[in-house]
């Protein structure tokens, strides 16, 4: 029987990997908007397209690349933190 605590705890590290599977993600998707938001106001041009098609671009690659780090975190999560709670264990 799952007891609270554990509900919570288990919870918590579950948002806790979502923090970390999303942070590569994410922190390039800042890195690439500040960037293109300092071009953009250097050279006054304001074109939507400027903003997203780059953006996206570099948010697929860094998935890409970080696709087995996410796998990864994701199995241990289950395989360690789900599957014996479910089993019993």
């Amino acid at each position: 029987m799952l007891t609270e605590a554990q509900f919570f705890d288990v919870l918590r590290q579950g948002l806790w990997v979502s923090v970390i599977i999303s942070a590569p993600v994410l922190a390039i998707a800042l890195i690439v908007g500040l960037t293109i938001g300092l071009f953009q106001a250097l050279t006054s041009i304001q074109e939507m397209t400027l903003t997203f098609v780059p953006k996206v671009a570099a948010m697929l690659g860094v998935f890409w690349v970080s696709m087995t780090f996410m796998s990864r975190t994701l199995t241990n999560f289950w395989v360690e933190g789900i599957i014996p709670l479910v089993v019993g264990g």
